[in-house]
């Protein structure tokens, strides 16, 4: 399985499959800035940071996600995580071409977090290229949303940078990293607005 796992290279960083080796490596990146994380569920200890990542393994190996380490190519230093997840396939009629495929039809990214030096930098805006180019080019995926706590403007801000849509804020949909129920913004880019954001987000490069 692991020949057959994607890494991701641009010009800035490498998405790599997140392994327990990174363990880490991700809480020297949180710890530069722990309070950048106050929406959102970032390992600050090794015991948690293991646990993070043999989580996303689980997932892994049940086919629903698929999480990376993000390294900077200037230094090779691990600097955040983020991850395909919710990675569904429909019920094709058996007759139809999709139906054979292995890909999924949409996926969700998230669990996205950089420490605080990669933070306004190119890291983010190349991540979700890098990620969109696979699910919409290679597994040629219909749509991609992105889910972020109604309270994390600066996350809804760097969705909509990228060209999410928002679809609309589903009320209590998650455990918020305070462990309250979470009101999520959910957005959204299909197939067709691709080809839009990729030049945008290529531009901005």
């Amino acid at each position: 399985m692991h020949s057959a796992l994607p890494i991701l290279a641009g010009r800035f960083v490498r998405l790599e499959p997140l392994e327990l080796h990174h363990a880490e490596a991700l809480v020297a990146s949180s710890a530069e800035d722990p309070s950048l994380y106050q929406w959102s569920p970032v390992p600050q200890s090794l015991a948690a940071a293991r646990a993070y990542i043999q989580t996303a393994l689980d997932w892994r190996a049940a086919g629903t996600a698929l999480a990376f380490a993000t390294v900077r190519l200037a230094d090779e230093s691990v600097i955040g995580s983020t991850r395909f997840f919710e990675m569904t396939r429909w019920n094709w009629p058996a007759a139809h071409e999709r139906c054979a495929r292995t890909a999924p039809d949409i996926c969700e990214i998230g669990y996205t977090w950089l420490a605080a030096s990669a933070v306004r930098t190119p890291a983010n805006t190349e991540a979700k290229l890098l990620m969109l180019t696979h699910a919409f080019e290679v597994w040629e995926v219909f749509g991609v949303c992105l889910h972020t706590d109604v309270r994390n403007t600066r996350s809804r801000a760097a969705i909509e940078r990228i060209g999410g849509k928002l679809d609309g804020i589903l009320r209590a949909h998650r455990l918020a990293a305070d462990l309250t129920p979470r009101n999520s913004c959910r957005y959204s880019i299909v197939a067709a607005e691709w080809p839009e954001i990729k030049r945008r987000l290529t531009d901005r490069l």
